[in-house]
């Protein structure tokens, strides 16, 4: 049995079995997974699910310090690209995050050691039994939230940073009856 939140798109039901919830530690993939939470604010997830492959494209792979240089022309190329979600703001956001974990790369070593700091290192496992249990924001969620904005991040509120969190595997909120639970 699986979280009842992936359904049967076979799409969904693969990021859930082999992505969701694993521990990430890579710095380019954890920028990657920040930028689509924060693609994702007011859609669906899916609907962001289905754009990676154009995001990573769009994106140059989400290379860090290739995203942070982007300028207006590409802005523009952006906004153009019906691959992806095609907001200003959304956009923007995304340079703007880039050069937030260059200076958070340069202060602390790595995204990755920002990241789990708020989780001191492990990944925090929940012992959820429905889905009306598993929040949508965590202490630990609106303190990363607080501390990526103060860098000059954006679309990193406690709600998107809660469900970057789960994707990238530093909280486990697999519910107790899905095969994926660890623990």
């Amino acid at each position: 049995m699986r979280c009842p939140w992936c359904g049967t798109d076979p799409l969904y039901v693969a990021y859930h079995d082999e992505e969701w919830g694993v521990p990430v530690h890579d710095d380019r993939r954890l920028f990657e997974l920040l930028i689509l939470e924060g693609a994702q604010a007011g859609l669906s997830w899916i609907t962001v699910l289905r754009k990676r492959e154009a995001y990573r494209q769009a994106f140059d792979g989400f290379d860090i310090d290739r995203v942070a240089a982007y300028g207006d022309e590409d802005v523009a190329r952006l906004l153009a690209d019906p691959g992806i979600v095609r907001n200003r703001l959304k956009v923007r956001g995304a340079i703007r995050t880039a050069k937030a974990v260059q200076e958070i790369q340069v202060r602390d070593g790595s995204l990755d050691a920002f990241v789990w700091n708020f989780v001191g290192g492990r990944t925090r496992i929940n012992r959820w039994t429905s889905m009306g249990e598993v929040p949508t924001a965590a202490p630990e969620a609106h303190a990363m939230s607080a501390a990526l904005r103060k860098m000059g991040a954006t679309f990193v509120g406690p709600t998107i940073c809660y469900a970057f969190m789960q994707a990238a595997g530093l909280v486990d909120d697999h519910l107790a009856t899905c095969w994926k639970r660890t623990g």
